[in-house]
């Protein structure tokens, strides 16, 4: 598959199987957002990875709306940063999630990408409580949360007639 194919086939997924996700898939992932490029290669971010499905519902908790699936999920990857190592923690958070995002739909994975920055859960901030949850130290940001997982179903893939060309400005 090449790049464009794998742009064009990754969706949020949301319901998984009962499956793991092998080693070798999960290394695949963390790799990726390993590579994924960061402001001045200051490298900001942590990836804690959480399996234990006690720990996955207390993080499908932690905002109002749109974590509930973490639940069901096998992993899940959570990207936390270091914002005194970058100003730029946020970007760079952002890009290791897109990688890992991209990376799953490659392998033919589930994945969906959990925004914890500025969402809160009945008025508590979503970061903080998901620091609480893990334990993390207060020094962390958490931009998100990949979910992953064997689909249940994979939406259809994109297609290229579904672009707004109109969003594209050449300039002189």
């Amino acid at each position: 598959m090449d790049l464009m194919d794998v742009m064009l086939k990754r969706r949020s997924v949301r319901e998984y199987e009962e499956k793991e996700i092998t080693k070798e898939q999960l290394n695949k992932i963390l790799q990726a957002a390993l590579l994924a490029p960061t402001s001045r290669n200051r490298k900001p971010c942590k990836f804690l990875v959480v399996s234990n499905k006690k720990t996955l519902k207390k993080l499908s908790q932690c905002k109002n709306t749109g974590a509930q699936f973490l639940e069901g999920c096998n992993k899940a990857v959570v990207v936390i940063s270091d914002e005194n190592i970058a100003d730029t923690w946020i970007e760079d958070s952002s890009i290791a999630l897109t990688y890992m995002h991209l990376m799953a739909t490659n392998l033919g994975l589930g994945s969906c990408w959990v925004q914890m920055h500025l969402r809160d859960k009945n008025g508590s901030d979503s970061e903080k409580l998901v620091c609480k949850a893990l334990e993390i130290n207060n020094k962390y940001r958490v931009v998100g949360i990949m979910a992953l997982g064997v689909a249940k179903t994979i939406p259809d893939s994109h297609s290229l007639n579904e672009l707004d060309n109109t969003k594209i400005q050449f300039l002189n």
